[in-house]
């Protein structure tokens, strides 16, 4: 059984990708980039075997710490909504993806099951840590170990994070609620600028990837590092697939 999935907070949707190699029917919900809004939308009871998505970051992330200090606005936590259209939908799983700080989806009825992956654990040179959690309803469960089995070893070489500002700026430094910085920095904390070609590689994706879509260059650096690399979202639809097939290995894809 693969089934069909409802993706929200898509963006250019890598996760979903990833699910849809996996053998899934894929969805799309609305988003803020295509001029959606989740608050406004409801999904169908009873249509969806799972649900995927990742909420923004922003609100959840370290750097939101300074912008708290200098008394700036920071981005809405929208979790609360994936957890709505999970309870609205009723789906037999969900899948979601964000900063390792952000708080783990609460839904009645459903075991959450978190776990903390790196890109580097499935083969990929960028140093990307990500917590999904893996959320049931109805008795079956699935968790890190099911993911665990699509690991590869560790590539020899290292990138920092593909971000939406850093261009390849290795950071040494840790934000507190204050908006401090601690930590080291300075010429030794910094690494040649990436160019957009390069951080799509690093995702998992075609070099030349969106370059003929009508973004700016910021716009595709920023929907680009907005997504999940494909090698943890890989590792994830698959062990996804295998808990929802009964667990056999043969139905892992591998």
């Amino acid at each position: 059984m693969s089934g069909l999935v409802l993706s929200i907070f898509p963006g250019i949707d890598l996760l979903g990708r990833a699910f849809e190699e996996a053998g899934f029917c894929v969805v799309r919900g609305p988003d803020l980039l295509w001029g959606g809004d989740i608050h406004a939308f409801h999904p169908p009871a009873g249509k969806f075997d799972g649900v995927i998505g990742g909420p923004p970051c922003q609100h959840w992330s370290p750097l939101a710490n300074i912008n708290r200090a200098q008394g700036r606005k920071v981005a809405p936590d929208l979790i609360p909504e994936f957890e709505r259209v999970v309870r609205e939908s009723m789906p037999v799983w969900f899948v979601m993806e964000n900063v390792v700080s952000a708080p783990i989806p609460k839904v009645p009825g459903y075991i959450a099951r978190p776990a903390v992956l790196n890109n580097r654990m499935f083969g990929g040179e960028q140093n990307r840590e990500r917590r999904f959690t893996l959320g049931t309803h109805g008795g079956k469960c699935f968790h890190a170990g099911e993911i665990m089995r699509a690991m590869r070893p560790t590539s020899c070489t290292w990138e920092p994070a593909v971000t939406s500002t850093s261009g390849g700026r290795r950071v040494n430094a840790k934000v507190d609620i204050n908006g401090r910085m601690h930590g080291r920095q300075g010429r030794a904390g910094h690494l040649r600028k990436r160019n957009q070609e390069r951080e799509n590689e690093l995702q998992g994706l075609p070099a030349e990837f969106l370059l003929d879509a009508p973004f700016t260059v910021q716009g595709r650096k920023l929907v680009v590092a907005n997504g999940v690399p494909l090698a943890m979202g890989r590792a994830v639809a698959k062990a996804v697939r295998r808990a929802m097939n009964g667990g056999s290995p043969s139905e892992g894809g591998e």
